[in-house]
């Protein structure tokens, strides 16, 4: 059960003004499920996208890059669940490209406006015939409000839907911000993470429209970890409609309420994510201040996020905090002076502010004790709070624990 996190309501996810979505059952690698989802954008829509980092990215994540390396102009999204086209060659590639070709078919629009989007097993062909097959289906359950249903159908190992939406008035009129993402494992995104979308009605212009997509990224899916374990299909998309009629620049006025709606939405998505993190008991909030730069910040709330010590000691509410010391450590700062950190362990529930000194001066702090940090550690929602005593720079990276679902969830991944 994921924590303290639930699937927003149908009503509760407003539809954007040039969007409409489907989804249908195409077999591709187990039945009765819905594993294929449409997106059909209305014409002038442009898009954005921040793709993985890792050297053997994934068929789509090559041909994605492809078609937004012109103006971005956008007319089709199409994702499937099952199979991550990934590791597989040409093959793959020509998989990547049928697919789209199939859309762009159906729709009346050129190849190059369809962005494909696989998650699921690597080092399996995609079933091209069967993903187009269902085309037709997921095309005619296109509707503005299925927003719901398309959250739903892009799950793997997620045991809930993720998805985020929010409106707000600018120059008259009211501007929809609406996302969903899927993600529980192999998250450690280097751009964002298993696959995020998140779509606007107001008009952006390309180049604004991608540091947005990088901007949102940074503020968001880049700030977590689960296993440490970057995906070859992390995938981020911001698709602007214009739909709305409102056409935002940076020197508007509106800019930074659209530019906060969105990473509002980005960041919700992102610790949906952590929290329904494969056999995840706990929330954790690694902040990490008082740094040189943000850089290191982040590289020492990763060192702390990623380990599987220190996540374990939190699945088992043991508060053996050394562990914190040595990550932070081994964090890869040269000339971290250990006199000067301090570390902080708080709980991160509702109603709660309570907050214990841990280490300082190099050493364990004079007022702590141990009945403290094991109860603090029995909540589901942590705070881990770092001062490096070395500047103003501050980061922060959401994380979850290891249980021993995670292990089970993963020997199991391909029954």
């Amino acid at each position: 059960m994921p924590v303290n996190y639930a699937t927003p309501t149908p009503a509760a996810l407003f539809p954007v003004a040039g969007v409409r979505l489907g989804t249908a059952e195409a077999g591709i690698r187990k039945k009765d499920r819905r594993d294929l989802t449409l997106v059909e954008l209305a014409p002038g829509s442009r898009a954005a996208g921040v793709f993985t980092q890792n050297r053997c990215c994934a068929a789509p994540v090559t041909l994605c890059r492809e078609h937004l390396a012109g103006d971005g102009s956008l007319r089709a999204l199409v994702i499937n669940t099952g199979i991550a086209n990934a590791a597989t060659g040409e093959q793959g590639m020509v998989a990547a490209r049928a697919t789209c070709a199939a859309v762009a078919s159906l729709l009346g629009c050129a190849a190059r406006e369809v962005l494909p989007f696989s998650t699921g097993v690597i080092l399996e062909h995609l079933p091209v015939d069967r993903l187009v097959a269902g085309l037709p289906a997921a095309m005619a359950d296109l509707k503005a409000d299925n927003w719901h249903a398309a959250a739903h159908a892009i799950m793997t190992t997620d045991t809930v839907a993720k998805a985020a939406s929010r409106r707000i008035e600018l120059g008259g009129k009211t501007i929809t911000v609406t996302g969903i993402s899927k993600g529980a494992g192999m998250i450690r995104p280097n751009m964002a993470t298993m696959l995020g979308f998140v779509a606007t009605d107001a008009e952006i212009a390309a180049g604004l429209l991608a540091q947005l997509a990088r901007d949102a990224a940074d503020q968001s899916f880049n700030c977590i970890t689960v296993d440490g374990d970057t995906s070859t299909n992390d995938s981020f998309v911001v698709i602007a409609t214009g739909a709305s009629g409102l056409e935002v620049d940076i020197a508007s006025p509106h800019w930074p309420a659209l530019r906060a709606a969105v990473f509002a939405v980005a960041q919700e998505l992102a610790q949906a994510i952590v929290r329904d993190g494969e056999g995840a008991t706990k929330f954790i909030s690694v902040k990490v201040g008082a740094g040189g730069t943000a850089e290191e910040c982040r590289q020492v709330a990763y060192a702390i996020g990623h380990s599987p010590l220190v996540k374990t000691a939190f699945f088992a509410s043991d508060p053996n905090l050394g562990r914190i010391l040595a990550a932070i450590g081994y964090a890869g700062i040269a000339d971290l002076d250990a006199a000067g950190v301090r570390v902080w362990l708080g709980s991160n529930e509702k109603n709660a502010d309570e907050e214990v000194l841990v280490s300082e001066h190099g050493g364990r702090a004079a007022s702590y004790r141990e009945e403290d940090g094991s109860r603090i550690m029995k909540n589901a929602e942590i705070t881990v709070r770092v001062d490096l005593g070395r500047g103003t720079a501050a980061a922060t990276v959401w994380t979850c624990d290891f249980s021993y679902d995670y292990v089970k969830i993963n020997a199991d991944y391909r029954s």
